[in-house]
């Protein structure tokens, strides 16, 4: 049996006999401790595609620009932003990673323990709308690789490229709906084929990248040229470093709320956090001196700061290592797109619509909602992305900071799996019909202060620190409101799990 078969498991009873068919499916079941298969190879290998995915290296190229010619920072104060940043996102990630291997859920069905049987769909749905926003966007950044690929080997092709339908030209319309196949496919064999489609990609991915800067670096004559007339010391400096790797944790901000759903089929704590290690702070700082050097030979052949990896690739003199370089960018950001805007919407999708939806057919749902909002028009729109992305983003905040409050803080950690998928009004997570009024409570301001900082032009200084703001009131509204005389039991879930996929 597996993830694609429609038919679901009969329900089998909790400690109580309650098991509810609406909360309570195949795919959304706690995973057996059998199933268990990534270990910390594979975890490295989600991080190691998703940090250097194209929108990553488009934004950290930006960032890298910005902090040389605008900020003030030189290179050693922009790698120390990276670095912290890594950091942060270890320590972040492996508290949510835990969650995952401790429960076996993925994250609508997490959601419960602190919002409620119901409650949890919000959370679910906020998630899941920034991720097929994202989906769409990183598929349509995949496509642009694509086209220019095609062009350049295939001049004849030209012509289709100039003219437009709903904002696209045909040769970007056949692009775009040949990689969004190709990722409707992978993803309808489940989470088992994204995992060796991951360790694929991953080596591939680095190769290439490390392939490239060395090929620049020569192409530079050994030498890079990055210099600030007047780079910032003292506390201005450490501000600035501060922004930027808040700026660069705000990214993972999707990630950090729903890692259950990769860890949740971990072997074991300790894969965790040897992945992590490998993938975040070392890969990070790989990363880093990629778009350094990336960055620093390019504006020493020409005086141009790049913006994405894509203006290297098309300097790329050579017909083969072009090709070479453009489909080991087309692999990344499909395997980014599987992991970062796929499989989240999915889940929440199944929790929406449990008796209506498996993981098969939630991807085909979530791939078209990504292709029907025209991804193109929201990313060459400012506006779209700054003020709906950028405020769905900064509610992830809150929801994070009250999940973890209530993990790690109120329960510690123990949780009643079997009652994550119970209705009975006396389960621990029924509060108060299926929701949670002290979450809610704690997660609306949070999330309000957040969306402010982040939105208000008066802010715009430390927009950067909005996910941090919004994480800690959530995080300390609700430790103060959150009733900490229910009874708290820790029961595993092997009594109702099935096996995982």
């Amino acid at each position: 049996m597996t993830a694609l078969d429609a038919t679901r498991p009969p329900e089998t009873p909790t400690t109580d006999g309650t098991t509810s068919s609406v909360l309570y499916t195949y795919d959304l079941a706690p995973t057996k401790k059998e199933g268990r298969r990534w270990g910390a190879y594979n975890v490295f290998t989600l991080w190691a595609n998703d940090v250097h995915s194209l929108g990553n290296y488009a934004f950290a190229i930006g960032l890298f620009a910005l902090g040389l010619f605008a900020l003030g920072l030189n290179v050693w104060g922009i790698l120390a932003a990276f670095l912290l940043a890594s950091v942060l996102l270890f320590l972040l990630l492996t508290l949510s990673g835990f969650m995952g291997h401790k429960t076996g859920v993925p994250f609508p069905v997490m959601s419960r323990i602190a919002f409620g049987i119901r409650g949890a769909k919000i959370p679910a749905a906020v998630r899941g709308t920034v991720a097929i926003a994202w989906f769409g966007i990183q598929t349509y950044l995949a496509s642009t690789v694509l086209g220019a690929l095609l062009t350049a080997l295939f001049p004849g092709l030209r012509p289709l490229d100039e003219n437009s339908f709903l904002g696209q030209s045909a040769l970007g319309w056949i692009t775009f709906l040949g990689l969004w196949a190709v990722q409707l496919v992978i993803v309808s064999y489940g989470m088992q084929m994204i995992r060796r489609y991951m360790a694929f990609a991953a080596p591939t991915t680095l190769i290439t990248m490390c392939a490239l800067a060395v090929w620049m670096f020569v192409r530079a004559g050994g030498s890079i040229s990055l210099s600030v007339d007047a780079p910032l010391v003292g506390g201005e400096m450490w501000l600035q470093v501060l922004q930027a790797a808040a700026l660069w944790v705000v990214i993972y901000g999707t990630f950090v709320l729903n890692f259950c759903d990769f860890t949740r089929s971990a072997r074991s704590r300790a894969s965790i956090v040897r992945g992590n290690v490998i993938g975040i702070p070392v890969n990070m700082l790989f990363f880093a001196v990629i778009v350094v050097v990336l960055s620093g030979a390019r504006f020493k052949l020409d005086g141009r700061i790049i913006t994405s990896p894509t203006d290297i690739v098309r300097t790329i003199p050579n017909t083969a290592l072009l090709a070479i370089a453009s489909l080991a960018l087309i692999a990344l950001t499909v395997a980014v797109n599987l992991l970062a805007n796929f499989v989240a919407p999915i889940y929440a999708l199944i929790d929406l619509f449990p008796r209506r939806l498996n993981f098969r057919r939630a991807g085909v749902v979530s791939a078209v909602a990504g292709l029907v909002i025209l991804p193109w028009n929201l990313y060459d729109s400012p506006v779209v992305v700054n003020y709906f992305l950028g405020g769905l983003g900064a509610l992830l905040g809150p929801l994070f900071g009250v999940i973890m409050a209530d993990y790690w803080l109120l329960r510690k950690s123990k949780v009643n799996v079997p009652d994550l998928y119970s209705e009975d009004p006396r389960g621990e997570y029924h509060y108060s019909r299926g929701f949670n009024p002290r979450a809610v409570a704690a997660f609306v301001p949070g999330a309000a202060i957040a969306v402010t900082v982040a939105l208000v032009p008066l802010f715009h200084p430390v927009a950067g620190f909005s996910w941090f703001v919004g994480a800690v009131l959530g995080a300390a509204v609700y430790a103060l409101i959150a009733d900490r005389t229910a009874p708290v039991r820790d029961v595993d879930g092997e009594a109702i799990a099935v096996a995982a996929e």
